[in-house]
Formats: C-alpha cells, sequence, structure tokens
C-alpha cells in the first residue's frame, strides 16, 4: 500500500491511531507520578505549538509526557515537594539548550562522536522497557482482555492487508473495548453524569526554587536528549526526509527545551518526541 498517498479518509484513521497512541502515553506518565492528566494534555498540546513554531512546521513530531523522568520525578516529590520538583525540571530545558547550541555550532560530527546510534539505540530500549513493570502491572487485572487486544494488533500487524495493516493498535483497542462491554466491565456512569463543557485544567506553579532538585534533574536529561535525536532520525527515515539537515537538529532540539521549560512553569510533566 502506497503509505505517502493516502487519501484524507485513510489519513484520518492513521491519524486517530495515533491519537490513541500519543494519548495513553501521555496520561500514563501524570497517573503514575501524581500530576493531574488533563494538565499534562494541556502542557503536551501547547509543547507541541512551541516545537512546530521553532521548526517551522516541518517535523511530524507530536510532544508527549517523557517517561524517563517518571521514577526520577517521584523521588524528587518524596524529597522536595511537588513545587520544589517542578523548580528542579526547569534544569532539563537548560541541557537541551546546551546541546542545541553545541549541535549548531559543532553540527553532526559532534553528534556522531558524543552520541553514536550505539549510544542512542540501547538508551531508548532501556526507557522502554523500564516501564514493563508498570504494563504488567496494569494487565494483570484482567489478564484475558489485555491479552485478546495483544493479539488482535499483532494479528493485524502480521496479516491485515492495506489500511488494515497501519491500524494494529487501534484495531486492539477497539476489539478490547468491544469485548470488556460485553464482559460488563465498562463503566458509562462517570461519561453520564460528565458535564458537556468544563475546564478541568488544574495548574501548579513553581513557589520556590532550589539547588538541589535542580542539579538533581540535570543527568537525566541525558536520556530524553538521545531518545529525542534517535526519534528525530527514525522519523526522517520514515518520512524520507532529512531533517537533521533543514530544519536541523539544533532547532528541534531547541523547540523540545522550551516546551519542557513551559511544562515545568505551568505543572505538566516533561515532554519529548
Amino acid at each position: 500500500m502506497d503509505t505517502q498517498n493516502l487519501s484524507p479518509l485513510k489519513k484520518t484513521v492513521v491519524g486517530v491511531q495515533f491519537l490513541f497512541v500519543a494519548f495513553g502515553a501521555t496520561v500514563l506518565v501524570p497517573l503514575l507520578i501524581g500530576i493531574d492528566p488533563a494538565t499534562a494534555l494541556f502542557t503536551a498540546g501547547l509543547g507541541t505549538f512551541i516545537f512546530h513554531f521553532v521548526t517551522k512546521g516541518k517535523v511530524p513530531i507530536f510532544l508527549g509526557s517523557s517517561f524517563a523522568f517518571i521514577a526520577p520525578i517521584i523521588a524528587a516529590t518524596k524529597q522536595w515537594g511537588l513545587p520544589g520538583t517542578l523548580a528542579g525540571l526547569t534544569s532539563v530545558s537548560l541541557v537541551y539548550f546546551v546541546v542545541s547550541a553545541l549541535i549548531k555550532w559543532q553540527g553532526k560530527k559532534f553528534l556522531d562522536k558524543v552520541f553514536p546510534p550505539i549510544v542512542i539505540g540501547p538508551v531508548i530500549i532501556l526507557i522502554g522497557l523500564s516501564l514493563s513493570g508498570s504494563a504488567v502491572d496494569m494487565a494483570k487485572s484482567n489478564w484475558p482482555l489485555a491479552f485478546i487486544s495483544l493479539v488482535t494488533a499483532i494479528l493485524v500487524l502480521a496479516f491485515g492487508k492495506g489500511l488494515m495493516k497501519l491500524v494494529p493498535i487501534i484495531t486492539g483497542v477497539v476489539v478490547g473495548y468491544i469485548v470488556a462491554i460485553c464482559l460488563g466491565k465498562v463503566d458509562f456512569s462517570g461519561v453520564a453524569s460528565a458535564a458537556w463543557f468544563s475546564c478541568p485544567v488544574s495548574l501548579t506553579t513553581i513557589t520556590h526554587f532550589q539547588w538541589a532538585p535542580f542539579l538533581y534533574m540535570i543527568p537525566v536529561a541525558i536520556a530524553p536528549v538521545l531518545e529525542h535525536i534517535g526519534d528525530v532520525y527514525v522519523v526522517g527515515a520514515v518520512a524520507k526526509d532529512d531533517f537533521v539537515a533543514d530544519p536541523g537538529l539544533h532547532r528541534t532540539m531547541l523547540g523540545d527545551g522550551l516546551a519542557c521549560l513551559m511544562s515545568a512553569c505551568l505543572g505538566g510533566p516533561p515532554e519529548t518526541t
């Protein structure tokens, strides 16, 4: 199937699948670290707008909550509280800004020397593996439903044709949801009682600054920096475009850094590509 020239309808279907993927990941992080998911969705959306403004809308990327910060934020919140942790997260943007400046100054040779593929690849893999425990904890609440959704996605990916092969995740979600409804596992009372319009975002601002959480978060930021570089390379390969050259990796890094700074100031988790 020619994925480069999809019809508007097929693009919409593929886009809905990405919505499910991005939504789940963006909401999972705030749930694990004790931040309002609505705030995370708001800052992720605003951060994505900032990213596309800086990169001139040339890189098809969404910024969502970064998994790399789950454990550090939980530990920092216990030590310094949420306001202190948010102040510390501003150092993440500083790391992005410094790396962006170095890339603009030294170019691709800086990346090849400091962040070769053999380093970037394992770091991205480890970020995903670190969440395997959370995935198992969620799946064990209902193993049959989890198994049905997983098998459906695998079968569609392996044997699907045309558009179906492009949407294994949304197919798994839909099949799992229908089975859950049939088994009486879905409670619609919350939806029925919800208001048609509301503003659920609850922002937590930085009330004071502490050097301890600020310095604590600096080494943590190295992992999402590597993840960012790897993601830009992968998206470029899929889109068959060189985003490292145009708009430039320094711009994508700067956009991500500004998004992280905004998110920390508004009480959301750090974002990455």
